[in-house]
């Protein structure tokens, strides 16, 4: 699952076809307000109820790996706590299990409502102008011309409504907090952060220290999209952490 302003292309040919040389074509999720979901706004759609409806009727009932980007890691997070006999492995790219408090969550939902606004009194241009000069970003200004462009194509698809509406249900501070469930979470969990990614990088290790099965991946040379910045080393981490054997 994708990160927000993403969508199922936003991985690029280096995952999709490294994952499907080592452990089978993968499937590609759309979160709510994404991609081939841009367009349905209804208010149900954006609830944590309706991803894990939609992923466990393409499970077909099966254990899954599952890997989360950022946003989609958080979900996907939010899924094997709540669903574990469900989840076979799961890895996190730059994912948080959440705030913590409630002063926290509520601090980053009137945030995440002033950022909607924006969203939808500005329009989807002038969001991804601000959303790329974040300094969370700043890592891919040294991707190819031809990488950045196509990021900043596929999200100049977005469309504000859906956006915004995605921010409202299914931001940080709309989600729970995590936290306190990572110690019995007894699915194996990889932790995959950029090393330019100083914030993220904490997050991961901490994460790793209160999971039963965790384990950290920091990858040199990257910051929060590894899977674009770093995709051989994200393709070596992700591919042999699925395929090996589980005690």
């Amino acid at each position: 699952m994708h990160g927000f302003t993403g969508s199922a292309q936003s991985w690029g040919d280096p995952i999709v076809d490294g994952l499907a040389s080592a452990v089978g074509s993968p499937l590609l999720l759309d979160l709510p307000g994404h991609g081939r979901h841009r367009g349905d706004l209804a208010p149900w759609r954006f609830t944590l109820d309706a991803v894990e409806a939609e992923l466990t009727a393409l499970a077909r009932d099966e254990p899954v790996d599952l890997v989360g980007y950022s946003m989609g890691g958080r979900v996907a997070l939010a899924y094997a706590v709540r669903n574990p006999e469900r989840v076979r492995r799961l890895v996190l790219e730059s994912a948080s299990p959440g705030l913590e408090t409630e002063e926290e969550r509520s601090a980053r939902r009137e945030s995440d409502e002033a950022l909607a606004r924006r969203i939808e009194d500005e329009g989807v241009a002038a969001f991804v102008d601000y959303w790329e000069g974040l300094s969370l970003f700043e890592s891919q200004e040294r991707l190819p011309e031809s990488v950045r462009a196509r990021t900043r194509a596929l999200r100049l698809q977005n469309r504000p409504a859906s956006l915004a509406a995605s921010l409202r249900g299914l931001g940080t501070g709309a989600l729970p907090s995590y936290w306190g469930a990572l110690s019995a979470l007894g699915v194996p969990v990889l932790a995959l952060v950029g090393a330019l990614d100083r914030k993220f990088a904490a997050i991961g290790a901490r994460m790793v220290q209160a999971l039963p099965r965790g384990t950290l991946t920091e990858v040199p040379g990257a910051g929060h999209t590894i899977h674009l910045e770093r995709p051989d080393a994200w393709v070596q981490a992700v591919t042999g952490f699925l395929t090996q054997e589980q005690a």
